[in-house]
């Protein structure tokens, strides 16, 4: 099915569907997702959310019984100040073409994606990477997209218990490049909230579990230093220690954010590049140091002769992974 398709025809049905307008399809929830669905639902500033989010439920998925949420934080690579073509991108990665969407379809659990700005009005705020500029906004759009994401989360149990699916407390995260570095850092801010993540192509330089490297203090998002002043919550490192990683790159990946002004400032990036590394495969090698020496539960992996994409092998173990997680293993 086109993905315009998609858009125009099942999205307004469903979305007619959750408000209470149960006439408009004669099909039950059981009926109706005997194929793949897309539900966008509307920002709703009352509810903690200043922007859309998505929803894709996979043929297949299971009714009456506790699933597990997927999320997936969009990314469109890209700066706009045209929402429409974030929310292109988000639909394309809810529905059509991503890690997430691979393993929502073959788990057949639901997958959540927002569909935050990333706008060309503000090209150093990197929303899709959950970077400094964004916990430090004041716009209702961008301010603290952490906790919207999370209203987001809360109010889509809601929308799915409409429908008869039932999730856990706990999610799944998934992210790619700029929305696996959104996944990492995340997950710092809110460790109790997650119950495995999966991660690659960040670029080299993950978030530390720790307030400095070589003396030098490490605030958000290189390290925990300052993470209190910031969001409000102390970080919980035990929280932290529980949840499962699996985090990958490939040996050929020399995508480097570090160097860029829009994911860091002079001064992050002096840091990082002195006491870290300085290019993208020696901070992946220090990072694990530092992951290890923390006891984080987290599996590190290299794929060989890859640049910055994904490949289906990869796919392949990031689905092995979180099936594990869902089987207790």
């Amino acid at each position: 099915m086109k993905l315009k398709s998609y858009y125009s025809t099942i999205l307004s049905v469903l979305i007619l569907f959750l408000s209470g307008q149960t006439a408009v399809s004669q099909q039950t929830p059981e009926e109706f997702f005997g194929k793949d669905s897309l539900i966008l639902i509307e920002k709703n500033p009352a509810k903690g959310f200043f922007n859309d989010y998505l929803l894709f439920i996979p043929k297949g998925t299971r009714l009456q019984t506790k699933t597990v949420l997927l999320v997936e934080p969009n990314n469109t690579g890209k700066i706009s100040d045209t929402m429409e073509l974030h929310k292109r991108y988000a639909i394309d990665l809810a529905s059509v073409s991503s890690v997430g969407n691979n393993i929502t379809r073959q788990l057949k659990i639901p997958l959540l994606v927002p569909v935050f700005p990333r706008p060309a009005s503000q090209p150093y705020t990197y929303t899709h990477a959950l970077d400094r500029d964004v916990m430090l906004e004041k716009t209702p759009e961008l301010k603290r997209l952490d906790l919207q994401l999370l209203s987001m989360i809360a109010d889509s149990r809601k929308v799915l218990e409409k429908l008869n699916i039932k999730v856990e407390d706990r999610f799944f995260m998934n992210g790619f490049s700029a929305s696996g570095s959104f996944t990492n850092r995340f997950s710092l801010l809110h460790p109790g909230k997650i119950k495995a993540l999966a991660i690659g192509g960040f670029n080299g330089e993950l978030m530390l579990p720790q307030d400095q490297v070589n003396d030098i203090p490490l605030n958000y998002p290189l390290g925990t230093h300052d993470l209190k002043q910031l969001s409000g919550v102390k970080f919980d490192l035990k929280e932290y220690k529980a949840i499962p990683q699996f985090i990958y790159m490939r040996e050929l990946d020399d995508n480097d954010a570090v160097q860029f002004d829009d994911a860091y400032n002079e001064e992050e990036r002096k840091i990082i590049n002195t006491n870290i590394g300085a290019t993208v495969q020696k901070r992946y090698l220090a990072c694990q140091q530092h992951y290890q020496q923390a006891n984080i539960k987290a599996t590190f992996i290299t794929y060989e002769k890859v640049g910055h994409w994904t490949t289906s092998e990869m796919n392949l173990a990031v689905i092995r992974f979180f099936m594990a997680q869902m089987k207790g293993e």
